[in-house]
């Protein structure tokens, strides 16, 4: 079996799309006619370019509006001229799809005699013809009716093509269509999309998403298909055509990523079966949060010191040998690193201060690595001092550093190995924050589908649908992802224009990066209190959205009193609560969040977003107020 993706999925010029095809680790590639018409090069170039990269050629695509049309010979001089051009360039034969337009007169005896036709042309070129069924055709518009046509069309090189967008947009099963013979079967297209009731047409143009993206069972598609003996390739489909996109690098990259991890996903359920994907381990289960890191200079320590003492936290341990030190609260391990050399300094220097690393605990870091560089990831390694540990990592996307902490070895006991404990001279009394809750992240709109690719193919998690959050000077998309038992939250947030507060983050953090980190603790009016104590900065939430929440969840006045007198914002799902404390921003628009989880509660607290959006917009604006030059 082959791997295999259509040049649509890939912007660029068609020399452009074929090395970044190749670079990601396909073996096929179907060529989309409009692209051969825009090259410079011939169609013979273009095949011999595509076996020097070591990529085969499968279909020509596509082929509209064949059968039963008013001027038959006139369309039959276009299809063979598509043939030869389908030989010149190498590929095993032409996608046509199911006419949207024809002679009203041509009966269904008539376009079948045209489909005859076609094949026996096909035949004399050596190729094949693979036929599928649009949804918004005139006669033939599912898989079950183009089966049909392939029935009695009868020929051994015109068979049926599908995708999975058409098969199962419509809500439909992908059981429906085991009675496929595979021989029959030449082609198959992957193409994801979220559940919603529209046209099919609209939803293919504007919501067409990689494999795993969205919520069409892929995995039963792909199984019916190979259950019933197709062993052809699989290919993934164009996608959104309207969406802001990445680089074609970054997109070969991500289908491929996308591909392999459904095909491996269906081969471990499935034995005996096998794609001819990477062999890799299965997708790691995260345990949590063994630390964040912060690269920072001299003065920015100092302030994230004073945030961390404000929030309780305290410095308990320092590195052997570098400028590196460890302050914790509970379970919640930060990293603070001033260190002028190595990647942290490089993160700082292209970024400032920003957190520049993450370390997850995990069964086997070894295999973590393992599968995330199978998958495309690159890894990571820099020099290690005596005495330092090598930690398995990955680069993350967006420049940053995923570690990887087991128990198998000596990761788990880095804190004792690289740092020597820090004398206090007075206790400090600790805010109630047990864990980290979940990390938020900040990318460009583009950016999301990468990043979400790379988390849900290497660690076993799962995906919430997306959310549009309302900034007061915009839109910000968010997505959030956890592992099975919530042990690992993220938040992943797409800023779209330029005028949103995220948007703001990414022009002056200089790139994608965690914009905050969210701390649980079991009592949030305690902990209030307590960092009520120690001066902790947090974010003044306007007078109206209490009046708000008493009426909206009926709730008592004094609780509601003890909930504004402490900035807390509050959230209810059923028997189900949600708390938040907002910490003002640092660094480039950097903050932290204090919340608590009641009766099971499993979101984010979303409907509380456009207020914290809010309120951090008018803090920005006071304190540029308050840094104005004064006018003579």
């Amino acid at each position: 079996m082959a791997l295999s993706v259509s040049t649509t999925s890939v912007p660029g010029s068609l020399t452009d799309k074929l090395t970044a095809i190749a670079n990601a680790g396909f073996d096929t590639v179907d060529i989309h006619e409009p692209d051969i018409t825009a090259s410079e090069l011939s169609p013979a170039a273009v095949g011999k370019l595509a076996n020097e990269l070591g990529l085969g050629v499968g279909f020509l695509q596509p082929f509209q509006n064949l059968e039963g049309q008013v001027d038959a010979e006139a369309t039959f001089a276009r299809f063979e001229e598509k043939l030869k051009l389908a030989s010149l360039l190498g590929a095993k034969g032409i996608l046509v799809t199911s006419a949207t337009v024809n002679d009203d007169t041509a009966d269904v005896e008539r376009r079948l005699a045209d489909l005859k036709r076609a094949a026996d042309m096909a035949r004399k070129h050596d190729q094949v013809i693979a036929y599928m069924a649009l949804p918004w055709a005139k006669s033939v518009c599912t898989d079950i009716e183009a089966f049909e046509v392939v029935s009695r069309v009868d020929a051994p090189n015109f068979g049926l093509a599908l995708n999975s967008f058409f098969s199962l947009a419509d809500g439909s099963k992908p059981a429906r269509l085991r009675e496929i013979p595979g021989h029959q079967l030449f082609h198959v297209q992957l193409s994801d999309a979220p559940r919603l009731e529209t046209d099919i047409r609209h939803l293919k143009r504007h919501f067409g998403l990689l494999p795993g993206l969205g919520a069409l069972n892929l995995s039963g598609f792909v199984k019916v298909l190979a259950r019933a003996g197709y062993e052809g390739a699989w290919s993934v489909a164009r996608v959104n055509e309207t969406a802001p996109q990445p680089g074609g690098t970054t997109l070969a990259r991500d289908s491929y990523r996308a591909l392999v991890n459904l095909l491996d996903e269906v081969a471990r359920s499935e034995p005996g079966m096998n794609f001819g994907t990477p062999a890799m381990p299965a997708r790691v289960y995260a345990s949590g949060f063994e630390f964040i890191e912060f690269t920072t200079d001299e003065a920015s320590a100092r302030a994230l010191g004073e945030s961390l003492g404000a929030l309780s936290f305290r410095r308990e341990r320092k590195h052997v040998s570098k400028q590196v030190e460890l302050w914790r609260q509970g379970s919640i391990n930060f990293v603070i690193n001033k260190d002028p050399e190595g990647f942290a300094r490089k993160a700082f220097l292209g970024h400032g201060p920003s957190v520049c690393d993450m370390g997850l605990r995990v069964k086997d870091a070894a295999q973590t690595v393992a599968r995330a560089t199978a998958l495309g990831a690159p890894d990571f390694s820099q020099p290690v001092g005596i005495g330092e540990l090598d930690i398995p990592a990955i680069r993350g996307v967006g420049g940053s550093v995923v570690h990887f902490i087991d128990e198998q070895s000596d990761l788990h006991r880095v804190w004792d190995i690289e740092f020597d404990p820090v004398q206090h001279k007075s206790v400090v009394q600790p805010a109630g924050l047990r864990r980290i809750d979940h990390v938020a992240q900040t990318m460009r709109h583009d950016e999301m589908q990468s990043w979400l690719l790379y988390y849900l193919s290497t660690f076993d998690m799962s995906k919430a649908p997306i959310h549009n959050v309302a900034d007061p000077s915009g839109v910000v998309h968010s997505q959030a992802i956890e592992s099975p038992e919530g042990e690992v939250r993220l938040n992943l947030n797409g800023a779209v224009g330029r005028n949103t507060l995220a948007a703001s983050f990414l022009q002056e953090g200089l790139g994608a990066g965690v914009q905050h980190i969210a701390l649980l603790t079991d009592d949030i009016f305690e902990t209030s209190e307590i960092l009520a104590q120690h001066d902790f900065g947090r974010l003044k939430i306007p007078q109206n959205y209490y009046a708000d929440l008493r009426a909206t969840f009926g709730l008592d006045a004094d609780f509601v009193a003890r909930l504004q007198a402490g900035s807390i914002l509050y959230d209810r799902d059923g028997a189900s609560e949600y708390f938040q404390i907002y910490s003002r921003t640092m660094f480039n628009g950097f903050f932290f969040e204090i919340v608590q989880r009641k009766g099971g509660y499993a979101g984010f607290g979303a409907r509380n977003a456009p207020i914290r959006l809010a309120a951090q917009q008018a803090y920005a604006a006071s304190a540029d107020q308050n840094t104005e030059p004064a006018h003579s």
